[in-house]
């Protein structure tokens, strides 16, 4: 049995503990309370249990001790916590993984990120989105990922992402839409169809058909002037490559900037929109079939199979609705900076920090 105690920054307890404690972010400290020590607490007190040591304390000396248990043998887990630099969102956090009866072996923490090393029967995804309405409420990020058969560095893998505010920092179409005057116009309806309020294909076709008779060297203009990655989008990728992983692209935007940045990545695919072009001149149409959300999904799908790698082994990444069949197929979905809808429905939600946070949950 696995007993942990939560220490808060101004408490210390009566007699010296030789278990490990590890400092927790805020300042307190977390206890993994040995067999020994807590015989040695509970005789201090002249207690039969811990939890009347919890009770001793509360009333002599009007300090709250959170002490709980789990099973030490149970399944192991990672909890990784991102945006989370005070002891209180700390403390609240850990009290649901007392009701979960979920024990913490180890605590790690660094500027901005803090992670657990967890022992419990639960399910990872599943205590995922328990947490998320408090992820929500103390505006942290909280992932759980297990051991197996979560995504590993330790195989080739797969990194399906979303380009428009995902890989890059904008929205293409809006900042297209600038060179005519009707960026707000255009805007408007590209949030709603990311919300998931408009059915994308119909939204798609309309925003392309406002672009008509503009010059296509503006598509040079906005590369060259408007976009910009996101931070940690190279780190992340690279990270990926390096340890034999396939990379690949796939928008709803167009296929001018996922070419581009298909080479300048050195991804192994891309998928975009291609616009048509007549006489140096956008028509308004375009080329093909449209990459809707159905389009990711086969492309994750499709791409793993062809390289012949497991589900478990892919992860995609996005902002918008349209990316969230393929984020909810994939070995481990995570909505980055994502739409509020997004963000309730993905398996994972990341709104701390660049891309390369995706690095700490593998």
């Amino acid at each position: 049995m696995l007993s942990n105690f939560l220490l808060s920054p101004d408490y210390e307890l009566p007699i010296s503990m030789n278990s490990p404690l590890f400092e927790t972010p805020g300042g307190g400290r977390l206890l993994l309370c040995s067999t020994h020590d807590a015989y040695r607490l509970r005789a201090f007190y002249a207690c039969d249990t811990l939890e009347a040591v919890q009770m001793r304390i509360s009333l002599q000396e009007g300090k709250r001790l959170d002490i709980w248990h789990s099973e030490l043998e149970a399944a192991r887990m990672n909890a990784h916590i991102f945006g989370c630099d005070d002891f209180e969102s700390f403390k609240e956090i850990c009290e649901s993984l007392m009701l979960e009866r979920i024990g913490i072996l180890q605590v790690s923490t660094q500027a901005g990120y803090c992670r657990m090393l967890l022992t419990g029967s639960a399910d990872a995804k599943t205590m995922t989105m328990r947490l998320r309405p408090l992820s929500e409420r103390l505006g942290v990020d909280i992932a759980i990922t297990a051991f197996s058969p979560s995504p590993s560095l330790a195989k080739p893998g797969l990194l399906l992402m979303d380009m428009d505010s995902t890989l890059i920092q904008c929205e293409c179409i809006d900042e297209i839409a600038d060179f005519m005057g009707i960026k707000a116009q255009i805007a408007a309806i590209t949030q709603l169809s990311m919300e998931g309020k408009l059915d994308f294909v119909a939204s798609f076709t309309e925003r392309v058909k406002l672009l008509k008779g503009l010059d296509a060297q503006v598509l040079q203009r906005v590369l060259d002037e408007r976009i910009q990655l996101t931070d940690g989008a190279q780190a992340l990728i690279r990270g990926l490559q390096a340890h034999g992983w396939k990379t690949g692209l796939v928008s709803g935007g167009f296929t001018f900037y996922t070419n581009h940045f298909e080479k300048r990545l050195e991804l192994d695919f891309s998928m975009g929109n291609e616009l048509e072009i007549v006489d140096g001149k956008l028509t308004g149409g375009f080329h093909g079939s449209i990459v809707d959300a159905n389009s990711k999904r086969t492309a994750l799908l499709s791409k793993a199979a062809e390289w012949n790698i497991p589900m478990s082994q892919t992860i995609a990444i996005g902002d918008g609705a349209n990316d969230l069949p393929m984020i909810e197929a994939a070995g481990m979905g995570i909505a980055f900076h994502a739409k509020p809808r997004v963000r309730e429905l993905a398996p994972y939600s990341l709104s701390h920090g660049g891309l390369d946070r995706a690095l700490d949950l593998l």
